[in-house]
């Protein structure tokens, strides 16, 4: 059974396209069993053991060389997909009355308390913001390009990020986890 997954941060973004079954292709050849991509999007369901960080470089190593360019990768594994698919950040009365979709950011590391403060700062009763862990939830009211929220910002603040919308994580876990 899988036991990760990576989450690769500007797949398939500007220049840089590469099919499911290319990046399926290179996940193999970096040794990993079971492996499925979910979307054209980086998303990338595995089977393997070891420690994270050791993962990751290996990850982040193979990609960069076989693709000519950096790839960030945000590995989380099926115990901690499914614990964040279970952590409701918000109220669902909220969720749902929402226009927009519920995001997912995914940290290389948790914030220190000072700088989860101020990003936390940044929230409004537009753009609602928690942190969990490695994850910033973001609830925009409507869609994301009309937010005012400053995204750069809570990256510079954060670290690196990948986004996912909820729904995405959601599918992932049920398809490949439950």
């Amino acid at each position: 059974m899988p036991s990760h997954v990576a989450f690769l941060r500007g797949m398939n973004l500007g220049g840089r396209r590469i099919k499911n079954e290319e990046l399926r292709a290179e996940f193999e050849a970096l040794g990993f069993a079971e492996v499925a991509c979910f979307r054209a999007s980086g998303n990338v369901v595995f089977a393997a053991k070891g420690d994270e960080a050791k993962l990751t470089d290996r990850i982040e190593a193979g990609l960069g060389e076989a693709l000519g360019y950096e790839v960030p990768v945000f590995l989380r594994s099926a115990e901690e997909l499914c614990a964040l698919v279970a952590h409701e950040p918000f109220d669902a009365a909220k969720v749902n009355a929402s226009e927009g979709k519920l995001q997912v950011a995914l940290l290389a590391r948790k914030p220190a308390a000072k700088v989860r403060a101020q990003a936390l700062a940044a929230a409004s009763e537009v753009d609602r913001l928690a942190i969990e862990g490695r994850e910033l939830y973001w609830l925009p009211s409507g869609r994301m390009s009309d937010s005012e929220l400053d995204l750069k910002m809570l990256e510079a603040a954060l670290g690196p990020w990948t986004m996912r919308t909820m729904g995405t994580i959601e599918q992932i876990v049920a398809k490949h986890f439950a």
